[in-house]
């Protein structure tokens, strides 16, 4: 029978705590405790659309698992400790959609279920356009309307801007993002991307000192919030 959704947790407790939340939402789900057994049943066909990964597995370290789950098929959303951002740089380098940090709240956690899953259902038919909360971006016309008007921005926050609403809701890292927009000669400068996001905020957010669409994850990178994966 296919799941929605696969569980990847050796602690029974975090294990009962993530099926109560998922079990009020309708998704069905299968358990993993061992990286062996999530990577056997994230091979089985239909494979889930979606994993919660533990990276503190016994048999091995979850991050190794990432890119083998990725290549399966599935998105990807890490538990993790809290605070541990190299951790998160590290799972979201390697191809996760997101993370959620122990102790984590149910009703985050959903949300960031939720949006995953949009964004792997989601539609492809223009992949020049995006919408986001308030406005559009079109690649090809080089073009971003906010509230029915046109917002000028420059080549450099274009091209950020893009990154950004082409994943909406996903977390993109410093290196990720410098090295999409700058190239990787940049990648790790990340002074570079700070003053073109703030130079950014001030043209895309209606309060750029309260932030609401471009949002940070500190030390790991931002997100485009307040949006859902769709084409206009």
């Amino acid at each position: 029978m296919h799941k929605d959704m696969l569980i990847v947790e050796d602690e029974p407790a975090i294990r009962r705590l993530l099926m109560g939340a998922l079990d009020r939402t309708g998704l069905t789900y299968g358990e993993a405790s061992t990286a062996a057994e999530a990577l056997r049943l994230a091979a089985i066909q239909p494979h889930p659309l979606l994993a919660l990964l533990d990276l503190g597995l016994p048999d091995r370290d979850g991050l190794e698992i990432i890119p083998q789950l990725v290549e399966a098929g599935l998105a990807v959303i890490v538990l993790t400790a809290r605070d541990a951002t190299d951790e998160k740089v590290a799972a979201l380098d390697l191809g996760a959609d997101d993370f959620v940090t122990k102790p984590f709240d149910s009703a985050e956690l959903l949300a960031r279920i939720r949006s995953a899953l949009r964004r792997k259902t989601g539609s492809r038919a223009d992949p020049q356009r995006r919408a986001f909360e308030g406005g559009t971006i079109d690649r090809e016309a080089h073009a971003v309307t906010i509230g029915g008007g046109a917002v000028a921005l420059t080549p450099r926050e274009f091209d950020l801007f893009w990154a950004l609403c082409e994943k909406p809701g996903r977390v993109l890292t410093h290196r990720t993002l410098l090295e999409t927009v700058w190239g990787v000669a940049h990648r790790d400068d990340v002074d570079y991307l700070r003053v073109a996001i703030r130079a950014l905020r001030k043209k895309v957010e209606a309060d750029p000192s309260r932030p609401k669409l471009i949002i940070n994850e500190p030390g790991v990178g931002y997100r485009l919030a307040g949006s859902t994966p769709r084409v206009a």
